[in-house]
Protein backbone atom coordinates (compact mmCIF):
# COMPACT_ATOMS: atom_id res chain seq x y z
CA UNK A 1 0.00 0.00 0.00
CA UNK A 2 1.35 3.43 -0.96
CA UNK A 3 0.77 6.69 0.86
CA UNK A 4 -1.46 9.51 -0.33
CA UNK A 5 1.27 12.12 0.10
CA UNK A 6 2.56 14.32 -2.71
CA UNK A 7 5.95 13.37 -4.13
CA UNK A 8 7.78 16.72 -4.07
CA UNK A 9 11.56 16.49 -4.62
CA UNK A 10 13.80 17.81 -1.85
CA UNK A 11 16.14 20.16 -3.73
CA UNK A 12 18.44 23.11 -3.17
CA UNK A 13 16.16 25.06 -5.51
CA UNK A 14 13.45 25.00 -2.87
CA UNK A 15 15.88 26.28 -0.26
CA UNK A 16 16.81 29.12 -2.61
CA UNK A 17 13.22 30.10 -3.39
CA UNK A 18 12.05 29.80 0.22
CA UNK A 19 14.91 31.84 1.69
CA UNK A 20 14.61 34.54 -0.97
CA UNK A 21 10.91 35.14 -0.32
CA UNK A 22 10.09 34.07 3.23
CA UNK A 23 13.37 35.17 4.82
CA UNK A 24 14.13 37.98 2.39
CA UNK A 25 14.94 40.43 5.20
CA UNK A 26 17.66 38.26 6.73
CA UNK A 27 21.17 39.36 5.82
CA UNK A 28 24.55 38.14 4.65
CA UNK A 29 27.25 40.46 5.98
CA UNK A 30 30.76 40.12 4.57
CA UNK A 31 33.67 41.52 6.61
CA UNK A 32 35.98 43.72 4.54
CA UNK A 33 38.78 44.39 7.01
CA UNK A 34 38.50 48.14 6.61
CA UNK A 35 35.49 50.40 6.43
CA UNK A 36 31.87 49.25 6.40
CA UNK A 37 31.15 45.53 5.86
CA UNK A 38 29.23 44.58 2.72
CA UNK A 39 25.60 43.79 3.50
CA UNK A 40 23.06 41.99 1.33
CA UNK A 41 19.59 40.78 2.20
CA UNK A 42 18.60 37.20 1.46
CA UNK A 43 16.31 38.65 -1.21
CA UNK A 44 19.29 40.35 -2.87
CA UNK A 45 21.44 37.23 -2.57
CA UNK A 46 18.65 35.10 -4.05
CA UNK A 47 18.10 37.44 -7.01
CA UNK A 48 21.84 37.61 -7.69
CA UNK A 49 21.93 33.78 -7.59
CA UNK A 50 19.27 33.80 -10.33
CA UNK A 51 21.42 36.15 -12.42
CA UNK A 52 24.46 33.96 -11.79
CA UNK A 53 22.57 30.92 -13.08
CA UNK A 54 21.65 32.84 -16.25
CA UNK A 55 25.24 33.98 -16.67
CA UNK A 56 26.63 30.47 -16.30
CA UNK A 57 24.11 28.98 -18.73
CA UNK A 58 23.90 31.69 -21.39
CA UNK A 59 27.30 33.33 -20.98
CA UNK A 60 29.53 30.31 -20.35
CA UNK A 61 27.49 27.39 -21.70
CA UNK A 62 27.19 25.53 -18.40
CA UNK A 63 24.55 22.81 -18.50
CA UNK A 64 23.04 20.26 -16.13
CA UNK A 65 25.61 17.92 -14.64
CA UNK A 66 28.58 20.18 -15.37
CA UNK A 67 30.95 20.78 -12.48
CA UNK A 68 31.51 24.42 -11.49
CA UNK A 69 34.34 24.92 -9.02
CA UNK A 70 34.81 27.67 -6.46
CA UNK A 71 38.13 28.80 -5.01
CA UNK A 72 36.75 31.36 -2.59
CA UNK A 73 36.60 32.60 0.96
CA UNK A 74 33.39 32.83 3.02
CA UNK A 75 31.51 35.75 1.48
CA UNK A 76 28.17 36.71 -0.09
CA UNK A 77 29.29 35.83 -3.63
CA UNK A 78 30.25 32.34 -2.50
CA UNK A 79 26.78 32.05 -0.99
CA UNK A 80 25.28 33.00 -4.36
CA UNK A 81 27.25 30.20 -6.00
CA UNK A 82 26.10 27.75 -3.29
CA UNK A 83 22.50 28.44 -4.30
CA UNK A 84 22.69 29.01 -8.06
CA UNK A 85 24.91 26.17 -9.23
CA UNK A 86 22.96 23.22 -7.72
CA UNK A 87 19.58 24.84 -8.49
CA UNK A 88 20.34 24.97 -12.22
CA UNK A 89 21.22 21.28 -12.16
CA UNK A 90 24.98 21.71 -12.22
CA UNK A 91 27.33 20.56 -9.47
CA UNK A 92 29.00 22.92 -7.00
CA UNK A 93 32.60 21.84 -6.39
CA UNK A 94 34.33 23.71 -3.57
CA UNK A 95 38.13 23.66 -3.82
CA UNK A 96 40.12 23.58 -0.59
CA UNK A 97 42.67 26.35 -1.06
CA UNK A 98 44.84 24.90 1.72
CA UNK A 99 45.59 21.68 -0.13
CA UNK A 100 49.00 21.16 -1.73
CA UNK A 101 49.20 22.47 -5.31
CA UNK A 102 49.53 19.01 -6.84
CA UNK A 103 46.39 17.83 -5.06
CA UNK A 104 44.41 20.87 -6.26
CA UNK A 105 45.44 20.12 -9.84
CA UNK A 106 44.56 16.46 -9.46
CA UNK A 107 41.14 17.28 -7.99
CA UNK A 108 40.18 19.75 -10.75
CA UNK A 109 41.19 17.25 -13.42
CA UNK A 110 39.48 14.32 -11.72
CA UNK A 111 36.23 16.25 -11.23
CA UNK A 112 36.47 17.66 -14.78
CA UNK A 113 35.59 21.19 -13.66
CA UNK A 114 34.65 23.39 -16.64
CA UNK A 115 34.46 26.70 -14.75
CA UNK A 116 36.10 28.07 -11.63
CA UNK A 117 34.89 31.08 -9.62
CA UNK A 118 37.89 32.55 -7.80
CA UNK A 119 38.34 35.43 -5.39
CA UNK A 120 40.82 37.94 -6.82
CA UNK A 121 42.97 37.66 -3.70
CA UNK A 122 43.56 33.99 -4.56
CA UNK A 123 44.81 34.51 -8.12
CA UNK A 124 48.46 34.11 -7.02
CA UNK A 125 47.49 30.59 -5.88
CA UNK A 126 45.49 29.64 -8.97
CA UNK A 127 47.45 31.22 -11.82
CA UNK A 128 50.58 28.99 -11.70
CA UNK A 129 48.40 25.86 -11.69
CA UNK A 130 46.26 26.69 -14.72
CA UNK A 131 48.48 25.06 -17.37
CA UNK A 132 47.94 21.70 -15.66
CA UNK A 133 44.17 22.13 -15.09
CA UNK A 134 43.15 20.72 -18.45
CA UNK A 135 39.31 20.67 -18.24
CA UNK A 136 38.98 24.36 -17.26
CA UNK A 137 37.38 26.52 -19.95
CA UNK A 138 36.42 29.64 -17.97
CA UNK A 139 37.76 31.59 -14.99
CA UNK A 140 35.38 34.01 -13.26
CA UNK A 141 37.21 36.49 -11.01
CA UNK A 142 35.27 37.72 -7.97
CA UNK A 143 36.42 41.01 -6.43
CA UNK A 144 39.72 42.86 -6.74
CA UNK A 145 42.95 41.10 -7.64
CA UNK A 146 45.89 41.15 -10.01
CA UNK A 147 44.29 39.99 -13.25
CA UNK A 148 47.65 40.42 -14.93
CA UNK A 149 48.56 37.06 -13.43
CA UNK A 150 46.08 35.49 -15.87
CA UNK A 151 47.58 37.09 -18.99
CA UNK A 152 47.96 34.53 -21.75
CA UNK A 153 46.21 31.73 -19.85
CA UNK A 154 44.23 29.21 -21.88
CA UNK A 155 40.81 29.50 -20.13
CA UNK A 156 38.72 32.58 -20.91
CA UNK A 157 38.73 35.17 -18.10
CA UNK A 158 35.56 36.97 -16.91
CA UNK A 159 34.68 39.47 -14.21
CA UNK A 160 31.94 38.27 -11.85
CA UNK A 161 29.99 41.53 -11.65
CA UNK A 162 30.26 42.19 -15.38
CA UNK A 163 29.05 38.65 -16.06
CA UNK A 164 25.96 39.17 -13.86
CA UNK A 165 25.14 42.66 -15.13
CA UNK A 166 21.94 42.84 -17.15
CA UNK A 167 21.09 39.15 -16.72
CA UNK A 168 17.39 38.26 -16.22
CA UNK A 169 15.99 38.15 -12.69
CA UNK A 170 14.09 34.94 -13.44
CA UNK A 171 15.31 31.46 -14.36
CA UNK A 172 13.44 28.34 -15.55
CA UNK A 173 14.69 26.10 -12.77
CA UNK A 174 14.61 22.44 -13.87
CA UNK A 175 12.58 19.95 -11.87
CA UNK A 176 15.49 17.89 -10.62
CA UNK A 177 15.63 14.36 -9.28
CA UNK A 178 16.38 14.81 -5.57
CA UNK A 179 18.95 12.02 -5.85
CA UNK A 180 20.97 13.91 -8.46
CA UNK A 181 24.29 15.54 -7.58
CA UNK A 182 24.16 18.97 -5.96
CA UNK A 183 27.71 19.46 -4.66
CA UNK A 184 30.99 17.68 -4.19
CA UNK A 185 33.96 17.89 -1.84
CA UNK A 186 37.21 15.98 -1.80
CA UNK A 187 38.89 14.58 1.28
CA UNK A 188 42.29 15.98 2.18
CA UNK A 189 44.14 12.98 0.78
CA UNK A 190 46.40 12.28 3.76
CA UNK A 191 46.96 8.80 2.31
CA UNK A 192 46.81 8.37 -1.46
CA UNK A 193 44.87 10.62 -3.79
CA UNK A 194 41.99 12.72 -2.41
CA UNK A 195 38.60 11.03 -2.62
CA UNK A 196 35.51 12.75 -4.01
CA UNK A 197 32.23 12.75 -2.08
CA UNK A 198 29.16 13.77 -4.10
CA UNK A 199 26.19 15.11 -2.14
CA UNK A 200 22.66 14.79 -3.48
CA UNK A 201 19.96 17.46 -3.35
CA UNK A 202 18.10 15.17 -0.96
CA UNK A 203 21.08 14.78 1.37
CA UNK A 204 21.73 18.56 1.42
CA UNK A 205 18.06 19.29 2.16
CA UNK A 206 17.77 16.73 4.96
CA UNK A 207 21.13 17.71 6.43
CA UNK A 208 20.04 21.37 6.44
CA UNK A 209 16.92 20.44 8.40
CA UNK A 210 19.05 18.60 10.94
CA UNK A 211 21.49 21.53 11.31
CA UNK A 212 18.54 23.77 12.13
CA UNK A 213 16.89 21.38 14.56
CA UNK A 214 16.75 22.02 18.31
CA UNK A 215 19.00 19.03 19.09
CA UNK A 216 21.63 20.43 16.73
CA UNK A 217 22.51 24.11 16.24
CA UNK A 218 18.89 25.18 16.70
CA UNK A 219 19.29 28.59 15.03
CA UNK A 220 16.47 30.89 13.87
CA UNK A 221 16.08 34.24 12.13
CA UNK A 222 16.70 35.87 15.52
CA UNK A 223 20.30 34.59 15.33
CA UNK A 224 23.41 35.66 13.48
CA UNK A 225 25.93 32.91 12.79
CA UNK A 226 29.63 33.42 12.13
CA UNK A 227 30.89 30.42 10.11
CA UNK A 228 34.64 30.66 10.51
CA UNK A 229 34.83 27.09 9.23
CA UNK A 230 35.52 27.58 5.51
CA UNK A 231 32.85 27.16 2.86
CA UNK A 232 35.50 25.16 0.97
CA UNK A 233 35.58 22.59 3.79
CA UNK A 234 32.55 20.26 3.82
CA UNK A 235 30.18 23.11 2.89
CA UNK A 236 31.01 25.06 6.07
CA UNK A 237 29.47 22.20 8.08
CA UNK A 238 26.15 22.72 6.28
CA UNK A 239 25.57 26.20 7.71
CA UNK A 240 25.07 28.17 4.44
CA UNK A 241 22.19 26.05 3.13
CA UNK A 242 20.71 25.58 6.61
CA UNK A 243 20.84 29.33 7.27
CA UNK A 244 19.09 30.18 4.01
CA UNK A 245 16.43 27.59 4.83
CA UNK A 246 15.76 29.03 8.30
CA UNK A 247 16.53 32.73 7.81
CA UNK A 248 19.62 32.73 10.03
CA UNK A 249 21.65 35.88 9.43
CA UNK A 250 25.20 35.15 8.31
CA UNK A 251 28.38 37.04 9.20
CA UNK A 252 31.01 36.01 6.65
CA UNK A 253 34.66 36.58 7.65
CA UNK A 254 36.04 36.42 4.09
CA UNK A 255 39.85 36.04 4.41
CA UNK A 256 40.07 37.65 7.85
CA UNK A 257 40.50 34.53 9.97
CA UNK A 258 43.11 35.72 12.44
CA UNK A 259 42.23 36.24 16.13
CA UNK A 260 42.33 40.06 16.07
CA UNK A 261 39.87 40.61 13.18
CA UNK A 262 37.61 37.84 14.50
CA UNK A 263 37.45 39.59 17.87
CA UNK A 264 36.73 42.88 16.13
CA UNK A 265 33.91 41.50 13.98
CA UNK A 266 32.28 39.74 16.97
CA UNK A 267 32.34 42.98 18.95
CA UNK A 268 31.06 45.03 16.00
CA UNK A 269 28.46 42.74 14.38
CA UNK A 270 27.21 40.90 17.51
CA UNK A 271 26.82 37.31 16.27
CA UNK A 272 25.04 34.89 18.60
CA UNK A 273 26.64 31.73 17.18
CA UNK A 274 29.91 30.72 15.54
CA UNK A 275 31.55 27.58 14.19
CA UNK A 276 35.24 26.65 13.80
CA UNK A 277 37.95 24.16 14.72
CA UNK A 278 39.56 24.28 18.20
CA UNK A 279 42.74 26.07 17.08
CA UNK A 280 40.68 29.13 16.09
CA UNK A 281 39.21 29.40 19.58
CA UNK A 282 42.57 28.86 21.27
CA UNK A 283 43.90 31.84 19.32
CA UNK A 284 40.80 33.93 20.03
CA UNK A 285 41.00 33.24 23.77
CA UNK A 286 44.62 34.40 23.82
CA UNK A 287 43.66 37.54 21.88
CA UNK A 288 40.79 38.37 24.23
CA UNK A 289 42.97 37.73 27.27
CA UNK A 290 45.60 40.15 25.97
CA UNK A 291 43.12 42.69 24.62
CA UNK A 292 39.59 42.29 26.05
CA UNK A 293 36.63 42.98 23.75
CA UNK A 294 32.87 42.86 24.22
CA UNK A 295 31.93 39.44 22.85
CA UNK A 296 28.86 39.07 25.11
CA UNK A 297 26.53 38.54 22.14
CA UNK A 298 28.16 35.18 21.44
CA UNK A 299 26.27 32.46 23.28
CA UNK A 300 27.25 29.19 21.65
CA UNK A 301 30.09 27.98 19.45
CA UNK A 302 29.91 24.74 17.46
CA UNK A 303 33.36 23.19 17.51
CA UNK A 304 34.59 20.25 15.47
CA UNK A 305 37.35 18.99 13.20
CA UNK A 306 39.26 17.59 16.17
CA UNK A 307 38.64 17.05 19.87
CA UNK A 308 38.44 20.25 21.89
CA UNK A 309 40.47 20.23 25.11
CA UNK A 310 38.07 20.40 28.09
CA UNK A 311 40.31 23.10 29.59
CA UNK A 312 39.55 25.34 26.60
CA UNK A 313 35.82 24.69 26.91
CA UNK A 314 35.87 25.60 30.60
CA UNK A 315 37.93 28.74 29.95
CA UNK A 316 35.33 30.03 27.49
CA UNK A 317 32.55 29.17 29.94
CA UNK A 318 34.15 30.81 32.96
CA UNK A 319 35.92 33.79 31.38
CA UNK A 320 33.59 34.74 28.53
CA UNK A 321 30.24 33.06 29.20
CA UNK A 322 30.41 31.27 25.84
CA UNK A 323 29.40 27.62 25.51
CA UNK A 324 31.68 25.58 23.26
CA UNK A 325 29.61 22.70 21.91
CA UNK A 326 31.32 19.63 20.48
CA UNK A 327 30.17 18.19 17.17
CA UNK A 328 31.57 15.28 15.20
CA UNK A 329 31.52 14.57 11.49
CA UNK A 330 33.63 14.13 8.37
CA UNK A 331 33.52 14.90 4.66
CA UNK A 332 31.70 11.62 4.10
CA UNK A 333 28.92 12.54 6.58
CA UNK A 334 28.00 15.94 5.05
CA UNK A 335 29.46 16.46 7.82
CA UNK A 336 27.07 16.55 10.79
CA UNK A 337 27.10 13.26 12.67
CA UNK A 338 26.66 14.18 16.35
CA UNK A 339 26.21 17.28 18.53
CA UNK A 340 27.02 17.30 22.26
CA UNK A 341 24.03 19.02 23.84
CA UNK A 342 23.48 17.54 27.33
CA UNK A 343 20.12 15.84 27.93
CA UNK A 344 17.44 17.47 30.05
CA UNK A 345 17.76 17.33 33.82
CA UNK A 346 21.53 17.30 34.17
CA UNK A 347 23.80 20.04 35.46
CA UNK A 348 27.16 20.60 37.12
CA UNK A 349 29.75 17.87 36.68
CA UNK A 350 27.15 15.52 35.21
CA UNK A 351 26.54 18.07 32.43
CA UNK A 352 30.28 18.26 31.72
CA UNK A 353 30.40 14.49 31.36
CA UNK A 354 28.11 14.90 28.34
CA UNK A 355 29.66 18.08 26.96
CA UNK A 356 33.13 16.58 26.58
CA UNK A 357 31.76 13.76 24.44
CA UNK A 358 31.46 14.15 20.67
CA UNK A 359 27.69 14.20 21.09
CA UNK A 360 24.45 12.35 20.53
CA UNK A 361 23.38 10.74 17.27
CA UNK A 362 20.26 12.21 15.62
CA UNK A 363 17.50 9.97 14.32
CA UNK A 364 18.89 9.91 10.75
CA UNK A 365 22.39 8.72 11.65
CA UNK A 366 22.63 5.06 12.62
CA UNK A 367 25.81 3.97 14.37
CA UNK A 368 27.57 0.82 15.44
CA UNK A 369 30.94 -0.07 16.94
CA UNK A 370 32.98 -2.93 15.48
CA UNK A 371 35.50 -4.56 17.82
CA UNK A 372 38.92 -5.96 16.86
CA UNK A 373 37.38 -9.39 16.19
CA UNK A 374 34.65 -7.97 13.92
CA UNK A 375 31.88 -8.24 16.51
CA UNK A 376 29.36 -5.46 17.07
CA UNK A 377 30.06 -3.92 20.47
CA UNK A 378 27.36 -2.87 22.98
CA UNK A 379 26.51 0.75 23.81
CA UNK A 380 27.70 0.59 27.41
CA UNK A 381 30.22 3.49 27.60
CA UNK A 382 33.03 0.95 27.98
CA UNK A 383 33.23 -1.37 24.97
CA UNK A 384 35.46 0.28 22.36
CA UNK A 385 35.40 -0.32 18.64
CA UNK A 386 35.70 1.36 15.27
CA UNK A 387 32.72 3.59 14.54
CA UNK A 388 30.59 2.76 11.49
CA UNK A 389 27.62 4.87 10.39
CA UNK A 390 24.90 4.99 7.77
CA UNK A 391 22.05 7.35 6.93
CA UNK A 392 20.52 9.63 4.27
CA UNK A 393 23.41 12.12 4.34
CA UNK A 394 26.20 9.53 4.71
CA UNK A 395 28.33 8.62 1.69
CA UNK A 396 27.91 5.14 0.27
CA UNK A 397 30.81 5.43 -2.21
CA UNK A 398 33.44 7.79 -3.60
CA UNK A 399 33.34 9.52 -6.98
CA UNK A 400 35.15 7.40 -9.56
CA UNK A 401 35.64 10.10 -12.17
CA UNK A 402 33.74 10.92 -15.37
CA UNK A 403 32.11 7.75 -16.67
CA UNK A 404 33.70 5.57 -14.00
CA UNK A 405 31.94 3.38 -11.48
CA UNK A 406 31.68 4.64 -7.87
CA UNK A 407 34.56 3.53 -5.66
CA UNK A 408 33.84 1.45 -2.54
CA UNK A 409 37.22 0.54 -1.02
CA UNK A 410 36.99 -2.20 1.59
CA UNK A 411 38.81 -0.14 4.21
CA UNK A 412 36.13 2.58 3.95
CA UNK A 413 32.89 0.63 3.46
CA UNK A 414 31.73 -2.58 5.10
CA UNK A 415 30.33 -5.43 2.98
CA UNK A 416 26.80 -4.42 4.06
CA UNK A 417 27.31 -0.77 3.10
CA UNK A 418 28.19 1.05 6.34
CA UNK A 419 30.82 3.81 6.28
CA UNK A 420 33.94 2.85 8.21
CA UNK A 421 34.94 6.13 9.83
CA UNK A 422 38.40 5.15 11.08
CA UNK A 423 37.47 6.59 14.49
CA UNK A 424 37.69 4.47 17.63
CA UNK A 425 35.43 5.12 20.58
CA UNK A 426 32.60 4.12 22.86
CA UNK A 427 28.87 4.95 22.88
CA UNK A 428 26.75 5.45 25.99
CA UNK A 429 23.40 3.66 26.44
CA UNK A 430 21.62 6.94 25.56
CA UNK A 431 23.53 7.41 22.32
CA UNK A 432 26.42 9.77 23.17
CA UNK A 433 29.64 9.12 21.26
CA UNK A 434 33.06 9.48 22.89
CA UNK A 435 35.98 9.11 20.50
CA UNK A 436 39.20 7.91 22.02
CA UNK A 437 41.34 8.10 18.89
CA UNK A 438 41.70 7.57 15.18
CA UNK A 439 42.29 3.89 14.44
CA UNK A 440 45.64 4.84 12.87
CA UNK A 441 46.65 6.94 15.91
CA UNK A 442 45.82 4.56 18.76
CA UNK A 443 48.99 3.64 20.66
CA UNK A 444 49.20 -0.16 21.02
CA UNK A 445 51.45 -0.65 24.03
CA UNK A 446 52.05 -4.09 25.49
CA UNK A 447 48.68 -5.39 24.34
CA UNK A 448 46.79 -2.36 25.70
CA UNK A 449 45.45 0.71 23.91
CA UNK A 450 46.48 4.24 24.89
CA UNK A 451 44.40 7.12 23.57
CA UNK A 452 46.59 9.85 22.09
CA UNK A 453 43.63 12.25 22.26
CA UNK A 454 43.21 11.74 26.01
CA UNK A 455 46.91 12.38 26.62
CA UNK A 456 46.76 15.55 24.49
CA UNK A 457 43.72 16.89 26.30
CA UNK A 458 45.24 16.27 29.71
CA UNK A 459 48.54 17.89 28.70
CA UNK A 460 46.72 20.95 27.33
CA UNK A 461 45.05 21.34 30.73
CA UNK A 462 48.45 22.45 32.06
CA UNK A 463 48.52 26.27 32.13
CA UNK A 464 51.93 26.41 30.42
CA UNK A 465 50.98 24.17 27.48
CA UNK A 466 49.55 25.89 24.40
CA UNK A 467 49.29 22.75 22.25
CA UNK A 468 50.27 19.10 22.53
CA UNK A 469 50.31 16.25 20.04
CA UNK A 470 51.01 12.64 20.99
CA UNK A 471 52.04 9.91 18.54
CA UNK A 472 53.06 6.28 18.77
CA UNK A 473 56.73 5.46 18.26
CA UNK A 474 58.44 2.05 18.19
CA UNK A 475 59.58 0.57 21.49
CA UNK A 476 61.65 -2.61 21.82
CA UNK A 477 59.92 -3.78 24.99
CA UNK A 478 56.30 -2.68 24.53
CA UNK A 479 55.96 -2.53 20.75
CA UNK A 480 54.80 1.10 20.83
CA UNK A 481 54.98 3.90 23.37
CA UNK A 482 53.70 7.49 23.30
CA UNK A 483 55.89 10.42 22.27
CA UNK A 484 54.59 13.75 23.61
CA UNK A 485 55.40 16.83 21.54
CA UNK A 486 54.54 20.05 23.35
CA UNK A 487 54.19 23.71 22.42
CA UNK A 488 54.77 25.84 25.51
CA UNK A 489 53.11 29.16 26.21
CA UNK A 490 55.46 32.00 25.26
CA UNK A 491 57.92 32.71 28.07
CA UNK A 492 57.30 29.45 29.89
CA UNK A 493 60.26 27.50 31.28
CA UNK A 494 58.28 24.44 32.39
CA UNK A 495 60.35 21.28 32.10
CA UNK A 496 59.60 17.74 31.04
CA UNK A 497 59.67 16.35 34.56
CA UNK A 498 57.00 18.79 35.70
CA UNK A 499 54.78 17.90 32.73
CA UNK A 500 55.32 14.19 33.38
CA UNK A 501 54.37 14.56 37.03
CA UNK A 502 51.32 16.67 36.13
CA UNK A 503 50.15 14.02 33.69
CA UNK A 504 50.73 11.19 36.18
CA UNK A 505 48.07 12.68 38.49
CA UNK A 506 45.45 12.63 35.72
CA UNK A 507 45.92 9.31 33.87
CA UNK A 508 47.08 5.79 34.63
CA UNK A 509 50.81 5.95 35.38
CA UNK A 510 51.68 3.25 32.82
CA UNK A 511 50.30 5.49 30.07
CA UNK A 512 52.61 8.43 30.86
CA UNK A 513 55.09 9.03 28.00
CA UNK A 514 58.81 8.47 28.50
CA UNK A 515 59.73 10.44 25.37
CA UNK A 516 59.23 14.21 25.16
CA UNK A 517 60.01 17.01 22.73
CA UNK A 518 59.38 20.75 22.73
CA UNK A 519 58.33 22.02 19.28
CA UNK A 520 57.54 25.56 18.05
CA UNK A 521 54.14 24.60 16.68
CA UNK A 522 52.10 21.48 15.98
CA UNK A 523 51.93 20.86 12.22
CA UNK A 524 48.37 21.12 10.86
CA UNK A 525 46.52 19.59 7.92
CA UNK A 526 44.66 21.71 5.37
CA UNK A 527 41.56 21.61 7.59
CA UNK A 528 43.31 22.53 10.84
CA UNK A 529 43.75 19.07 12.36
CA UNK A 530 47.00 17.94 13.96
CA UNK A 531 49.11 16.39 11.18
CA UNK A 532 50.60 13.51 13.11
CA UNK A 533 52.21 11.84 10.13
CA UNK A 534 54.58 14.83 9.93
CA UNK A 535 55.55 14.35 13.60
CA UNK A 536 56.06 10.61 13.12
CA UNK A 537 58.28 11.24 10.09
CA UNK A 538 60.30 13.90 11.95
CA UNK A 539 60.91 11.42 14.75
CA UNK A 540 61.84 8.61 12.36
CA UNK A 541 64.25 10.92 10.52
CA UNK A 542 65.90 12.01 13.78
CA UNK A 543 64.83 15.62 13.34
CA UNK A 544 63.24 15.98 16.79
CA UNK A 545 65.25 16.80 19.89
CA UNK A 546 63.77 14.05 22.06
CA UNK A 547 64.40 13.67 25.78
CA UNK A 548 63.74 10.29 27.40
CA UNK A 549 62.86 10.36 31.09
Amino acid sequence: MLSTMQDVPLTVTRILEHGTVVHGRSRVTTWTGDGEPHRRSFREVGLRAVRLANALRDGLGVSEGDRVATLMWNNAEHMEAYLAIPSMGSVLHTLNLRLPADQLVWIVNHAADRVVLVNGSLLPLLAPLLPRMEPLEHIVVVGPGDRGLLAGCRPAVHDYEELLAGRPATYPWPELDERSAAAMCYTSGTTGDPKGVVYSHRSVYLHSMQVGSAESMGLTDHDTSLPVVPMFHVNAWGLPHAAFMSGVNLLMPDRFLQPAPLAEMIESERPTHAAAVPTIWQGLLAELTAKPRDVSSLKRVTIGGSACPPALMKAFDEQLGVQLCHAWGMTETSPLGTVALPPAGVDGEEEWAYRITQGRFPASVEARLIGPDGAVMPWDSESAGELEVRGPWIAGAYYGGAGAEPLRPEDKFSPDGWLRTGDVGVISPDGYLTLTDRAKDVIKSGGEWISSVELENELMAHPDVAEAAVVAVPDERWGERPLATVVLVEGSTTGYAELRDFLATRIARWQVPERWAIIPTVPKTSVGKFDKKVIRKSYADGELDVTKL
